[in-house]
């Protein structure tokens, strides 16, 4: 499989509501759940985030693998049908849970390991305010090399640098510059 396009790294977002009064024994199964997603290759962290309303008993759960094909090995495998299984007669109706590839995966910042993404129109606007200048400059710089090309060739040159710089050098920056705007008063727990 290709790692680049085909087996992308992958954030999981469950999010899901505890009994009243079960919220003990609910958090020991998130240990177990945890624990044995951390024992999977390519399990990168899991952190949790519970809720602030304390009526509602929310909790969200998000897992980080390296690849999709690491996060199917645990999707499908006996432990894990075990773990969800206690936890289901804890749980209220069900899980919503959401999978993240692709340019979700630029605003992750480093310190945190996994993050609910922020709002896609900060995503858009974070990118547009990094791709604009650095196409423009890419352009520049390159245009005696870049005019000698054919069409195709140039636009597929000019994307491929380009998407390299937004993944390794650019966006990490931009989501680290703009952290507050895009995680306003986000609270983390690592576990």
């Amino acid at each position: 499989m290709n790692q680049d396009t085909n087996d992308p790294p992958v954030t999981v977002c469950v999010l899901r509501r505890a009994k009243p009064g079960m919220e003990q024994e609910f958090e020991r199964i998130v240990a177990g759940i945890i624990a044995a997603a951390s024992e999977f290759p390519g399990h990168l962290g899991t952190n949790i985030f519970r809720g602030i309303d304390s009526d509602r008993h929310e909790y969200r759960i998000i897992f980080k693998f390296d690849h999709l094909s690491n996060l199917r090995r645990w999707e499908e495998s006996d432990v894990r049908r075990h773990w969800l299984d206690l936890a289901a007669p804890l749980t209220e109706g069900e899980a919503d849970v959401r999978v993240i590839t692709g340019l979700e995966t630029w605003f992750t910042l480093p310190v945190r390991k996994a993050m609910i993404p922020p709002p896609r129109y900060k995503m858009a606007a974070i990118s547009w305010l990094a791709i604009f200048p650095l196409i423009n400059l890419i352009n520049l710089l390159f245009a005696s090399v870049l005019d000698l090309l054919p069409s195709l060739i140039r636009s597929l040159t000019v994307s491929v640098v380009l998407v390299f710089l937004m993944t390794y050098v650019v966006m990490p920056r931009m989501t680290k510059l703009f952290a507050r705007w895009l995680y306003p008063r986000q609270k983390l727990q690592n576990t």
